[in-house]
């Protein structure tokens, strides 16, 4: 359960580097990019989030 959680905040600060590249872009290529990139990230998080959950039902 640790390193669920581990990987999780490491996911949200993923997502909160990409956010700022995005805002930060300067062209709109890297804007596609990092908001693709933000997306990707965003489901991973979810998934890890899902995994955390499921144990908890479990017990």
């Amino acid at each position: 359960m640790r390193t669920t959680q581990f990987l999780i905040r490491g996911s949200q600060k993923v997502i909160s580097h990409y956010q700022f590249l995005l805002d930060t872009a300067e062209s709109q290529q890297e804007q596609e990019t990092f908001a693709k990139r933000i997306e990707e990230e965003k489901r991973n998080l979810e998934r890890l989030q899902a995994d955390l959950a499921r144990p908890a039902q479990a017990a």
